[in-house]
């Protein structure tokens, strides 16, 4: 095995045990430790139920029942979409933020700052290999809305290409379900 590929498995490994560790420590499961995490970072296209099924690779029963779980701890809220009848949003409450404080995600954020090479090169390192083993596995990709082909405009005066609807600024720096890798420079 690629010694890259053994310390990636490891790195998957701890941060897998952190999660498992976060989410004994609040009651709760790895995934919906997850799901909080996942829900903190998405903006208001991806903050939806059918989102999370497809951004983990999970059943939308699974999703339902995590919710559920949530939302009776009062980690989550739903919010009905004002344009869209049925569809729901889901937000995290002040008790589902404060799962997240001290979280493995903090911890990692606090390692790749603290490690050597923890720049630009590492992140697009990574999310080349992301976006290859998404490719590979038919998964959807996913992606920050203004590293999206569809992003248009500065993040303080955005639009999403693709809706056509403007964007708040603190919106462009979440997550996207509807991403698009833009093309690469003189492709």
């Amino acid at each position: 095995m690629n010694p890259s590929a053994l310390l990636l498995e490891r790195l998957g490994t701890l941060i897998h045990q952190s999660v498992r560790d976060d989410a004994a420590r609040h009651g709760l499961l790895p995934i919906h430790v997850q799901v909080l995490g996942y829900l903190a970072q998405a903006n208001r296209y991806s903050n939806l139920p059918i989102a999370i099924a497809e951004y983990f690779g999970i059943t939308r029963g699974t999703v339902s029942q995590t919710l559920a779980v949530l939302e009776r701890k009062g980690l989550v809220v739903k919010r009905p979409d004002p344009k869209h009848g049925r569809r729901i949003h889901l937000e995290l409450t002040r008790a589902g933020r404060a799962v997240l404080e001290d979280s493995w995600a903090q911890r990692l954020d606090a390692a790749l700052a603290a490690a050597d090479g923890g720049g630009e090169g590492l992140e697009a390192g990574l999310r080349g290999l992301l976006t290859e083993l998404q490719r590979l596995n038919g998964q959807r990709a996913f992606g920050i809305c203004r590293q999206c082909v569809h992003f248009q405009g500065t993040p303080v005066n955005a639009t999403c290409g693709l809706t056509g609807e403007p964007l708040a600024e603190e919106q462009t720096s979440r997550l996207c379900r509807e991403w698009s890798a833009p093309a690469e420079a003189g492709s």
